[in-house]
């Protein structure tokens, strides 16, 4: 048994070894203009449907980038083999199998040099035209996830099949560029999001409901952000806006404490969870293009409320059904939907906050362009715990005993 087990690490280990060079020797091509200058070809080939533009671009592409790439991760894929052979490490050849499946590759780039009829609908899934029926995937490289390193951001989305270097180098969202809309924009954390926004190349939109501009201190400079006064119950009026939105941050919240009349029920339902939910619906009516699917975000600031008390009833129960129906919504969602599991950190609402908001911005974003899809930023490790599993059950349950509901 334990043999076996050997055997599959083994083959398992190989197979990702060949896909992490893959993938260096691809930042490599990006950074070093003597490479670059081969892998150019390789951004030349396609319009922004992945259609290629020309047959002997497309040809020579595949000589100068893929089958040099090929012939990198056999060499490499060589490496473990001879560090085993030379500690006389049994089973070594399983070793080997790096290299076999590398010269898969090859000879799918080979064949695409050539220029047979159709080969690239057997050998290169990443490229293959035609309306996206996913959205970028999680851990393996599809359509949408490589179609942003071609056309949102080259310097980003390197992976070529398992997301793992992209992840471990925050490489796996791009931010710089993007317009990035943010509810509660004038509450500590809103204002905290949106500077490090900016510190991260994003064109940003504040969403407040006060009648004043934000105006934020980077480094003692002050920078005017472009402000949308808005209120709950009239969401529809920001569909223009919504639909220049790359992605957007639903951060906006009440928090009523210890009351519970009706008007603080009222009150705290309508803020925390009715109105995300409409803005989301409304953002979501602005998906319509491959772009779309592959670029837009909705990240919604659900609490850690969802499974922790926060010693404010109505806070709670507000935010918790926020954050089922986004669980809910989210399974169909024509786009990737992120949830914010936050701890306590000092703000408005929570003048007796632990955290530090700045501190929380930062770890949301550093953890969203390493693709996270549920962010969670909290001293209290329970909640790394709980809100997974939670997640997961509550996710395979709405799954089950409901129906598709988005086109």
């Amino acid at each position: 048994m334990i043999d076996i087990i050997f055997i599959i690490t083994l083959c398992l280990g190989s197979i990702i070894w060949v896909e992490i060079v893959r993938d260096l020797y691809h930042i490599l091509a990006h950074n070093w203009q003597t490479l670059y200058r081969f892998h150019n070809w390789h951004h030349r080939v396609f319009d922004s449907n992945f259609n290629s533009v020309n047959k002997e671009i497309y040809r020579k592409a595949h000589w100068y980038n893929d089958v040099p790439e090929s012939l990198v991760m056999i060499v490499f894929g060589t490496i473990p083999v001879t560090i085993l052979w030379f500690l006389n490490i049994s089973y070594w050849w399983f070793a080997e199998l790096g290299s076999f499946y590398s010269l898969f590759f090859l000879l799918g780039a080979v064949a695409r040099g050539l220029g047979i009829s159709n080969i690239d609908k057997l050998t290169d899934f990443t490229h293959n035209p035609g309306e996206f029926s996913s959205l970028p995937s999680q851990w393996f490289v599809n359509r949408p996830y490589h179609w942003r390193h071609h056309f949102d951001n080259q310097k980003a989305y390197y992976s070529g099949t398992l997301t793992l270097i992209d992840k471990i180098m925050g490489t796996a969202l791009s931010l710089k560029g993007k317009t990035i809309g943010v509810t509660g924009s004038s509450g500590t954390l809103g204002i905290a999001i949106l500077k490090i926004l900016h510190l991260n190349q994003a064109k940003i939109v504040a969403f407040s409901s006060q009648d004043k501009s934000i105006v934020l201190d980077i480094n003692g400079n002050s920078l005017p952000v472009k402000t949308l006064v808005w209120e709950t119950g009239q969401e529809y009026k920001l569909i223009d806006e919504l639909s220049k939105i790359d992605i957007l941050i639903i951060n906006h919240g009440i928090n009523v404490n210890n009351k519970k009349n009706i008007e603080s029920i009222r009150q705290s339902y309508e803020i925390n969870t009715f109105s995300g939910c409409r803005l989301m619906d409304l953002f979501i009516k602005t998906i319509k293009t491959n772009r779309d699917k592959a670029c837009k975000e909705i990240w919604v600031n659900t609490s850690e409320s969802e499974v922790i008390p926060a010693f404010s009833p109505l806070y709670e129960l507000s935010k918790r059904a926020l954050g089922n129906l986004v669980t809910l919504r989210r399974l169909d969602a024509p786009c990737i939907v992120r949830k914010l599991i936050l701890g306590p950190f000092k703000s408005k609402l929570n003048p007796i906050g632990i955290l530090s908001a700045d501190w929380v911005a930062k770890k949301i974003i550093r953890d969203a362009k390493k693709d996270y899809r549920n962010i969670i930023v909290t001293i209290n490790p329970a909640t790394y715990l709980v809100f997974p599993l939670k997640e997961l059950f509550q996710s395979f349950y709405f799954k089950i005993f409901t129906s598709k509901s988005f086109n």
